[in-house]
């Protein structure tokens, strides 16, 4: 039976493929594909979804990248049902944005604004002195209140012309009238053809809690801390993101993932 997922509503927003995995991934996580059963051929999929088999592979690509799924010669299956997701597979597991930790019952407050960066960091992200850009603040708080993290991210003029998904926030009103979702920032990188580097600088800040420089900021509840600085670069050296990080390490870690 088709099934069509280009009808009006929240989901139409979304890039065709990331609705198909959307789909597929509900499909997987309700048992209504069995752990290690096939799926359906590519060219069945694109039939149900009126799609080409082209957006069929994205979506198929991404669900591989969060290890629902697997491909080898004989086709693409459900993910075993003993299989650890965290431990290691064939395919490299791109990380949510912004990074962190991901704590149970934590409260998660995200918006996005068009500013202009700090001085410091025009330059590096293409930009003029006192030019806006797209700007994203998230904050991870305990159930009880108490700031986990919280972290700024200003994304540069080569980012929202590279990155369709990001581009839509600068032309659009509602990124100042609901809570945005940019969890998968780096799967629209990768999909957008931007082969990216990632540079983080970990440190333990010494200024005061609140107070920070270049656009950081400071875990509330003052105690024990760890800073984070991220640049993503794509393949030119073009910076796309700088994002500063406040970790309260008391009750957090800082978990790299490598790909290559």
């Amino acid at each position: 039976m088709a099934e069509p997922v280009s009808e009006p509503g929240p989901r139409a927003a979304l890039p065709l493929y990331l609705r198909v995995a959307a789909v597929l991934r509900d499909d997987l996580i309700q048992r209504r594909i069995s752990p290690g059963s096939r799926l359906p051929s590519e060219r069945h999929l694109a039939h149900r979804f009126h799609v080409n088999r082209q957006t069929v592979r994205g979506a198929l690509q991404l669900l591989r990248d969060e290890r629902l799924v697997v491909t080898d010669r004989r086709g693409t299956f459900a993910a075993a049902a003993d299989q650890d997701p965290r431990g290691p597979g064939p395919t490299a597991l791109r990380r949510s944005f912004p990074g962190g930790p991901r704590a149970a019952d934590a409260l998660v407050r995200a918006a996005l604004a068009w500013e202009a960066p700090p001085v410091a960091l025009a330059a590096r992200l293409s930009l003029a002195p006192g030019e806006p850009t797209l700007v994203h603040r998230h904050a991870v708080l305990a159930p009880s209140g108490v700031s986990l993290q919280r972290s700024v991210s200003w994304f540069s003029r080569p980012a929202l012309a590279e990155i369709p998904q990001l581009g839509r926030y600068r032309r659009s009103a509602e990124r100042f009238q609901q809570q945005p979702d940019l969890r998968l920032l780096y799967h629209w990188m990768h999909h957008a053809g931007l082969r990216t580097t990632h540079r983080e600088s970990v440190g333990v800040p010494q200024v005061p809690a609140g107070h920070a420089a270049d656009g950081a900021v400071q875990a509330a509840g003052g105690g024990a801390r760890l800073s984070v600085h991220r640049v993503v670069s794509d393949q030119h050296g073009h910076a796309l993101e700088v994002t500063d990080i406040d970790v309260a390490a008391r009750t957090g870690s800082w978990t790299y993932e490598f790909s290559g």
